[in-house]
C-alpha cells in the first residue's frame, strides 16, 4: 500500500507526516510518497524524508498512484484517483457539498476533526493537539500586540500593574492559554459553562467566573453547547461585568457544525479601555464577538479584535510533529499487519471519522445537511 503526502498550499505551513513518523510507517510495510518540498515550511527537507525511507514524487504522481492521500486542507485534495482514501481536517459540517462531490468521485473520506472524543481516541485527536498550540500562541500574540506590559513591574519611575486577562472557554486551548498567561505574570479570570472545570482552572492559578444554570456539557466532547435564553442573558451580563475590567480577552468557544456563539458584543467592546485587545481563536466558525473577521485585525473604539484561526501553523514544526503522530495512531486502525488497507467499520473510531465511502456520504450529520 502507498501513502502519499501532498504539499500544503500557502498560508498553511504544516505537513501531514514528519520524517520520524514516515520511518514508523515504513516499518509497517507501507510505502510513503512525499511531494517535493512538502516539509519545507515545517523545516523538514526532502533528504530527511528519503533518509526515513520515503520516495519524493510529484503531486500528480501521488494523486494518481497513492492509495491513501494525506493533506491537511480540503482545498489541496485536487483530482485524486477514484477509490483512494483521503484523510485530513476537512470540516465536513461546514463543507457538506464538497463531501457529496468527493463521495461521487469514489473517495473514501476520513476527516480527523470528527473523530469521537473518547479516552481511546485521545492519541488521535487532532483538534486537541492543535488547540493546545493555539492556546499557547494566542497568549504570545496578545503579549506582542498589547500596548502595555503583561507582568507587574516596580521601577524607580513608578509601578506598572499586571495585565488582566479574561479567557472564555476552559477546553484544551483555554487551559493552555491560562498556563501561558500566568507564566507571563498576568492576572487571569476564566469563564466556562462547565462547573466541572473549575478545579482545573484554579489549579493553574486563575479565578473561575461562575454563572448558575448552564446546560449539561459533559457529553459534548469538550465543546460548548447551546444554552437557554435565560442563561445566555445571565452569561452576557456576567461576561460584560468582567470584560470592561479586562485588558486582554481570549475567546475559544465553538459548537461543532454551528456558528460560534457570540460571547462578546459590540457594547462590551465599547466598554473596554482603549489599547485593550481580543484574540478570537474561534474566528474560523464566525467568531465569539460581534466584530470578528477571520484572519483579520479589526480596530473598534481603540480595541483590537484579532481573528486568527491559523495559530497552530505559526509553530509549524512542532504542530506537524503532533499532527503526524495523530495521523499515525489513526492509520494503525486501518492498516493490517501486512501493510494493506483494512477498513473495519465495526470500530467506532473508524466509523465515526468516516464521512464518505463506497460512492456515498455515510456520516449522519453531513447527510442531514445535504438533503
Amino acid at each position: 500500500m502507498i501513502i502519499g503526502v501532498l504539499k500544503e498550499q500557502a498560508p498553511e505551513t504544516r505537513v501531514s507526516l514528519v520524517p520520524e513518523v514516515v520511518s514508523a510507517l515504513v516499518k509497517m510495510s507501507v510505502k510513503i510518497w512525499v511531494e517535493q518540498g512538502a516539509g519545507g515550511t515545517s523545516f523538514f527537507n526532502d533528504k530527511s524524508y528519503t533518509d526515513a525511507g520515503a520516495e519524493i514524487k510529484s503531486a500528480q504522481e501521488i494523486r494518481s498512484g497513492a492509495d491513501i492521500i494525506l493533506t491537511i486542507q480540503a482545498t489541496n485534495v485536487g483530482e485524486t484517483k477514484s477509490g483512494a482514501v483521503v484523510m485530513g481536517i476537512f470540516q465536513p459540517l461546514f463543507n457538506p457539498a464538497m463531501m457529496k462531490t468527493w463521495a461521487g468521485k469514489g473517495y473514501t473520506v476520513f476527516s480527523l476533526d470528527t473523530i469521537p472524543r473518547t479516552t481511546r481516541a485521545q492519541s488521535m485527536d487532532v483538534l486537541s493537539s492543535q488547540a493546545n498550540i493555539a492556546g499557547y500562541k494566542a497568549v504570545l500574540l496578545a503579549a506582542s500586540s498589547y500596548c502595555r506590559y503583561f507582568p507587574m513591574f516596580m521601577t524607580a519611575a513608578g509601578s506598572i500593574p499586571p495585565a488582566k486577562v479574561l479567557i472564555l472557554g476552559a477546553g484544551v486551548a483555554g487551559l493552555q492559554a491560562i498556563a501561558t498567561a500566568r507564566r507571563l505574570g498576568a492576572v487571569v479570570e476564566v469563564f466556562d459553562t462547565r462547573p466541572a472545570v473549575k478545579e482545573e482552572v484554579m489549579s493553574l492559578g486563575a479565578k473561575f467566573v461562575e454563572v448558575e444554570g448552564a446546560a449539561d456539557a459533559s457529553k459534548a466532547g469538550g465543546y460548548a453547547v447551546e444554552q437557554s435564553q435565560e442563561f445566555q442573558n445571565k452569561q452576557r451580563d456576567k461576561i460584560h461585568e468582567h470584560a470592561r475590567k479586562s485588558d486582554i480577552i481570549i475567546t475559544t468557544a465553538q459548537i461543532p457544525g454551528k456558528k460560534a456563539p457570540i460571547l462578546i458584543t459590540r457594547a462590551m467592546i465599547e466598554d473596554m479601555r482603549p489599547g485593550s485587545l481580543i484574540i478570537d481563536i474561534a474566528s474560523v466558525t464566525g467568531g465569539n464577538t460581534d466584530l470578528t473577521e477571520n484572519d483579520k485585525t479589526v480596530m473598534h473604539n481603540g480595541v483590537s479584535i484579532i481573528g486568527n484561526s491559523a495559530l497552530p501553523a505559526t509553530t509549524s514544526s512542532d504542530a506537524s510533529k503532533l499532527y503526524s503522530k495523530n495521523v499515525l495512531n489513526f492509520a494503525k486502525l486501518i492498516i493490517n499487519k501486512e501493510g494493506g488497507l483494512n477498513l473495519n467499520f465495526e470500530d467506532d473510531l473508524v466509523k465515526g471519522t468516516c464521512i464518505a465511502h463506497d460512492g456515498k456520504v455515510v456520516n449522519d450529520r453531513v447527510i442531514a445537511l445535504i438533503q
